[in-house]
């Protein structure tokens, strides 16, 4: 037996190379990102997808050297579709992936520290909690707050959603009295979380939009009382502090107002809104445009994306909650394998706060990019975002578009208007003509039957040069349309 383990050892030995080994495969995986990110400036933001069919696929019987699996993620991967890393994309709403941030990922993954409980990583489950306490004291939350950093706002809003529940004691015979208020402007995954978390026998009411696709409280608080008089509970009111489709801010103040009149959980979906909380810019009114969010630290739970807002990879949101004592009963439990690890008086868990147990050290990707830059830098970015969006919104009207709502943030939605064709399948040829050409990437969306064609400008590879090339396609692009008709 001592002989088939030692066989054994050395066989696994592969998965932990020495120094040397090291060294060589870090230096191509480097030099292969530094040629990636030298090449976004010239590469496109979107090429149109590709069969994958014989390609990345496994063969687990067989090993391949470093550099051909490189080689293969190049041309399958990244050639293939949207380029997320590109200053070109200007659709959906960009995520980020600034260097440090992918720096803290690597230190994540090699010193593998678990963040879930404090007894087995107080270090990592510190500076996860310090993250949070930081997003708290921006929203203007009261000491004592606290939350979970998630994989992103779906997770962020399932969470405060349970809590929620678990605040107003609601158990499943009382789902169907229960009323949910929010507008069509709300991000799909409010929708998911309601269904995932048991609440989709619940009353959910639509309330409608302004012209500016902001909640209308008025018609709010009508619905809230037209509830009460038929002897249903008002349970939840969700506003979004930037929507998907606009970017539009709905009244938090007055939302929280009526919330706290009616003794409502009120909810924030802050998730690509919320950390222009940070800029100093005057809206075109002479107001400051913090001033959109007053009231946001009236709310009971927010959710916010520094995978959004602050510019890192993929996979980091954040909840934020003020009853810490109902996110702790809604996710806490105690196994018989875990009695070790006790609840310490000096941090809580993010086990005990969120349904993983088993989770990734996100923190680590945020927490070395602010040690490293401070802030001052993530709050430029934001502002040169909000004003190359006003810039396009100006610029795109001399083009002889319509366009919606002036921009809050950093979205807008505009469209060509021919005088002789449908407008709709007119700006999908736009669409699709932008999209063939792939240096820069954008995308629609539908506003009651209305076609639209959407600016989300968040990347923080994204400068005036994108912005003014968008511009020159447009016009081509529309010229081109034209004249195919």
């Amino acid at each position: 037996m001592r002989h088939h383990i030692e066989e054994l050892e050395r066989i696994g030995k592969i998965l932990s190379p020495d120094s040397v080994q090291r060294a060589t495969d870090i230096e191509l995986i480097s030099n292969f990102c530094s040629k990636f990110i030298n090449d976004l400036e010239i590469s496109n933001a979107y090429n149109a997808p590709n069969s994958l069919t014989g390609r990345l696929e496994l063969n687990l019987n067989e090993t391949c050297k470093l550099a051909d699996i490189l080689l293969e993620l190049e041309s399958s991967m990244i050639a293939n579709g949207l380029n997320p890393a590109s200053g070109g994309h200007l659709g959906y709403i960009p995520g980020g992936g600034i260097h440090t941030g992918a720096l803290g990922d690597y230190l994540a993954a090699v010193t593998n520290q678990y963040a879930g409980v404090n007894f087995a990583g107080p270090g990592a489950v510190k500076i996860e909690n310090e993250l949070i306490r930081w997003m708290c004291d921006l929203m203007g939350y009261p000491k004592g707050s606290l939350g979970n950093l998630t994989s992103g706002g779906s997770t962020a809003n399932l969470i405060a959603f349970v809590t929620a529940r678990e605040a107003r004691s609601i158990s499943s015979i009382h789902f169907h009295q229960q009323c949910i208020y929010l507008t069509k402007q709300v991000h799909h995954c409010v929708h998911k979380a309601i269904r995932i978390c048991g609440l989709k026998d619940a009353h959910t009411r639509f309330v409608e939009v302004d012209d500016q696709f902001k909640m209308r409280v008025d018609l709010l608080e009508k619905y809230i009382l037209e509830d009460i008089a038929s002897g249903l509970i008002p349970m939840m009111i969700v506003a979004s502090a930037g929507t998907t489709d606009t970017g539009a801010v709905d009244p938090i103040y007055q939302i929280a107002d009526i919330a706290e009149k009616y003794k409502i959980w009120f909810h924030i979906d802050a998730a690509y809104g919320g950390f222009f909380m940070l800029s100093d810019i005057d809206n075109s009114n002479g107001t400051k445009l913090k001033d959109l969010f007053k009231g946001i630290d009236r709310s009971d739970s927010l959710a916010i994306d520094p995978h959004k807002g602050l510019f890192l990879s993929y996979g980091l949101g954040a909840v934020l909650i003020k009853d810490v004592e109902s996110l702790y009963k809604a996710h806490y439990y105690k196994a018989a394998y875990m009695q070790d690890t006790i609840r310490s008086n000096e941090e809580l868990s993010p086990a005990d706060l969120s349904i993983e147990l088993t989770k990734h050290f996100r923190g680590m990707r945020l927490w070395l990019p602010l040690k490293y830059y401070g802030i001052r830098p993530f709050k430029a970015l934001l502002e040169e975002k909000i004003l190359l969006c006003r810039y396009f919104y100006s610029e795109i009207q001399k083009l002889g578009f319509e366009v919606g709502p002036y921009p809050e943030l950093s979205v807008c939605i505009y469209r060509y208007v021919p005088e002789h064709q449908d407008i709709n399948e007119f700006n999908e040829k736009l669409l699709m003509e932008v999209h063939q050409i792939g240096r820069i990437f954008i995308t629609s969306t539908s506003i009651e039957g209305k076609y639209w064609l959407r600016l989300a400008v968040l990347s923080f590879r994204t400068h005036m040069n994108e912005i003014e090339l968008l511009l020159d396609i447009l016009k081509n692009a529309k010229e081109k349309v034209l004249m195919d008709y």
